[in-house]
């Protein structure tokens, strides 16, 4: 009865962080909703597309000079924070803000020196130095900012994290929407320079509200702790390192071969999906992973957690997906213009490879909290060659739509090879029940993408809408089992 319990209070409590973290996620999208409508209406697809090519790069950049540190000082923070060892939380917090201001200009400083070469790859001309040249400083003032809300996570003010986020999106969107209008495609550097400096002054804000205690550290201390951050952060340094590469060499292809008006279109279909899938996945990273992380030492447990996860993210984000094939034509009209309505079907396609996506990264972070590090940059460098390929190859002979294929196809086999590497390395195992509710669920998706192809918009919503309806309900009575609801609405009220 005990372990009954425990199954349900911690389907509740992945449940509970989903909502949460959804919550921000979905303010966020309304302000991104906005943002991306007055880019698209002012900017065009080919606005969109030099936003892209300037990003992919500073991305890059960021990812490589960072060195990881900041995810790193949130593990060192948070564990200091937990014994209660105020100094040692002042000592760390100090070496992070030391090292943030060292990998920042390092960064800057690379940007500035690379510029020319970042214009030519990117474009295909040297036009665009100059913007890489000033964007340098986002470089400098984005390892300053995430420095300071690794402080906020370390020691628990996810409060004062979601308000900087929130207040940032709305800032970003009041500042640069005027400069897009007045200057068009010559505004987009201002703007990114601006959103840097709002983000920085908002987690700075609210980091100097965490005390911090005079303490002295000499140049050793600083040059060892910092040192050991780096070891820890190296392999999500890798990891970043390998999407960003990729993510700039596919921008690139399509540039060089389409035109940025391509690009304009891939980065509008991907962000529609990842700005609505955004709500598993940030849920996984703020309350998942250290979860799995306190009971990485027992097999077992990990087994539970990793399954428990994967069944209530796949049942909770299966009617979003079917709610989103079935009105994207509308997504995109009123996200964008009809000038973006051919990427409609690479965004569905995608859309069929996130549930294969979903149980990848819930079974990809058992690498994190097992601290192997050697077996995470391994994994992550195969996958990341694969992914680039098969994107590469299938854009080439399909466009657009072949990116959502290569999409379902290599998540299908990242989840094939990750679950063949935890079986042997730690003994991880699904339950049987699991392959017959994934295909239940999947069957509901593939339904939803035959719609796609139905002529007439009326039957096609209709029966859209009665497969997402059937989806939804089918999830709602398999979160009552596991959470088992009612008592739980009982509880609520007996409170009350």
């Amino acid at each position: 009865m005990g372990e009954l319990e425990s199954e349900r209070s911690s389907y509740r409590q992945i449940f509970k962080a989903t909502s949460i973290f959804g919550g921000v996620q979905v303010f966020n999208i309304l302000v991104g909703i906005i943002r991306v409508k007055f880019v698209a209406v002012l900017l065009g697809a080919k606005g969109v597309g030099v936003i892209g090519l300037l990003n992919s790069p500073l991305q890059l950049i960021i990812t490589v000079t960072g060195l990881g540190i900041t995810f790193s000082a949130v593990r060192d923070i948070s564990a200091a924070n937990g014994t209660g060892d105020k100094s040692s939380v002042s000592k760390t917090i100090r070496v992070l803000r030391h090292w943030v201001w060292l990998t920042g200009l390092f960064g800057a400083g690379a940007t500035v020196v690379f510029a020319p070469q970042l214009s030519l790859w990117s474009f295909g001309n040297k036009e665009y130095t100059w913007a890489f040249i000033w964007l340098s400083i986002t470089i400098l003032l984005q390892a300053i900012s995430k420095g300071q809300s690794a402080i906020l996570q370390g020691t628990r003010r996810l409060r004062e994290m979601a308000k900087a986020g929130v207040i940032g999106s709305l800032l970003g969107l009041v500042t640069s929407i005027p400069l897009y209008y007045f200057y068009g495609i010559g505004g987009i550097v201002p703007a990114l320079i601006v959103t840097s400096i709002t983000g920085l002054i908002l987690s700075w804000y609210f980091s100097r509200r965490v005390p911090v205690e005079k303490v002295k550290l000499t140049s050793n201390e600083y040059t060892r702790q910092g040192m050991g951050m780096v070891k820890l952060g190296i392999s999500m340094t890798v990891a970043g390192f390998i999407a960003s590469l990729s993510s700039y060499i596919l921008n690139a292809f399509i540039s060089n071969n389409a035109g940025v008006e391509q690009v304009g279109l891939y980065n509008a279909g991907w962000g529609v999906v990842g700005q609505y899938t955004a709500i598993i996945f940030a849920a996984m990273a703020t309350d998942y992973f250290p979860r799995l992380a306190a009971v990485q030492a027992d097999n077992y447990k990990v087994r539970n957690l990793v399954n428990q996860q994967i069944e209530a993210a796949l049942l909770i984000v299966t009617p979003l997906l079917i709610l989103l094939i079935v009105g994207m034509p509308l997504v995109v009209r009123i996200l964008y213009t009809p000038e973006f309505l051919p990427v409609v079907m690479f965004a569905v396609l995608t859309l069929i490879g996130i549930p294969f996506k979903t149980i990848s990264w819930a079974m990809g972070y058992v690498y994190l909290a097992k601290g192997d590090g050697k077996l995470f940059m391994a994994m992550e460098i195969v996958s990341g060659a694969v992914i680039l390929a098969s994107n590469l190859i299938l854009y080439h002979f399909f466009g657009l739509n072949g990116l959502g294929i290569s999409f379902i196809i290599t998540y299908f086999l990242g989840v094939v090879f990750s679950y063949y590497v935890l079986r042997k390395k730690y003994d991880f195992r699904m339950p049987e029940k699991f392959a017959g509710q994934f295909l239940i669920l999947f069957m509901f998706m593939i339904l939803t993408l035959g719609t796609v192809f139905v002529p007439v918009n009326l039957y096609r919503y209709l029966s859209g809408g009665l497969i997402c309806i059937a989806a939804g309900a089918y999830s709602v009575n398999r979160l009552s089992g596991l959470m088992d609801l009612r008592s739980l609405v009982a509880e609520k009220l007996w409170k009350r």
